[in-house]
């Protein structure tokens, strides 16, 4: 056989697998899309009383400013419809992700030995928890805080009075009289029902990502690319950069800034306590292995050799 029928056989017998391989991956491509399809599907027949536990929070303070009944708009044709849809698309992604997870995993796995298989599927499962426990803290503790700021400032009473008089030509007794405006023009609000939905969204996703902190900070320090002793080295950068952040994704009021600072530098904490006791996890193997000590003489003979040659 010549070096070239070696050649092409070499390339033949190297590409069956990565066309496998590929074929494997379109497989379980096709299968986590019609999942997310089948979740679009579920979460819009349900969007609506979706849609009315995310604007839980902003009827909550209507309410507490004095709206009997709180009422939001939306100002385009297309624009309920849109907004309903995209509930569809984030939710629907929720209920799908074990579904893709599965698929990740079933195309991951073959390639892991079994300690690495041990490692990835615990930060697997961890992760959407972490991201349904920070999706919660920010729906029902943030949220209701960043309105009752936004809507202090609006003239909700105002508004009420002059929906009430539009509609029925008069003011019930359980609704305030609005206060003439001497000169100028009254700003009230009118809540639109994409836009206040969009506040809500951004404040799940945020903290829905910072809790994932641990779990990526573990999971970099249970493949050695960070350390305990390094991520208290830059604890101080680290407090910067929560702060920016905090100042960032939170509106300008002080006690939610102060809030998203507390818990995002908690759980900054949280992963050097995880990432110690991954070291710990590790040195305790290496030396019931024999190779701690084995590292630390050689480590030695080197220092003692650079000292015998200087």
């Amino acid at each position: 056989m010549s070096d070239t029928d070696t050649n092409e056989d070499g390339i033949e017998d190297s590409a069956a697998p990565l066309i496998e391989h590929l074929a494997e991956l379109r497989t379980r491509l096709i299968r986590a899309v019609m999942a997310f399809i089948v979740g679009i599907v579920i979460a819009f027949v349900v969007a609506e009383p979706i849609l009315q536990f995310l604007l839980e929070p902003i009827e909550a303070t209507l309410r507490e400013l004095g709206d009997p009944s709180p009422t939001m708009q939306y100002t385009s044709p297309q624009e309920y419809l849109f907004t309903l849809f995209r509930i569809s698309m984030v939710f629907g992604f929720v209920l799908a992700f074990p579904v893709i997870g599965y698929q990740l995993w079933r195309f991951v796995a073959p390639g892991l030995y079994s300690k690495e298989k041990g490692a990835f599927l615990p930060f697997l499962i961890a992760s959407p928890l972490m991201f349904l426990l920070g999706a919660s803290f920010a729906h029902f503790v943030v949220t209701p805080l960043a309105m009752a700021f936004f809507l202090g400032f609006a003239d909700v009473p105002s508004l009420i009075a002059d929906l009430m008089r539009s509609v029925t030509g008069d003011l019930p007794e359980n609704v305030p009289e609005a206060a003439p405006v001497a000169e100028g023009i009254r700003i009230t609000f009118f809540g639109k029902v994409n836009e206040s939905l969009d506040i809500t969204l951004k404040f799940i996703m945020a903290f829905g990502m910072c809790f994932q902190l641990p779990v990526l900070l573990t999971l970099m320090g249970k493949a050695g690319l960070v350390s305990a002793e390094g991520l208290r080295n830059v604890r101080k950068y680290a407090v910067v950069g929560i702060l920016l952040l905090a100042a960032l994704v939170t509106p300008p009021d002080i006690i939610t800034q102060v809030i998203l600072f507390v818990v995002v530098y908690g759980l900054y904490e949280i992963s050097i306590f995880l990432v110690t006791r991954v070291e710990k996890k590790r040195e305790a193997k290496l030396r019931a292995e024999g190779l701690w000590f084995e590292d630390e003489e050689e480590g030695e003979d080197i220092d003692e050799n650079d000292e015998a040659n200087t």
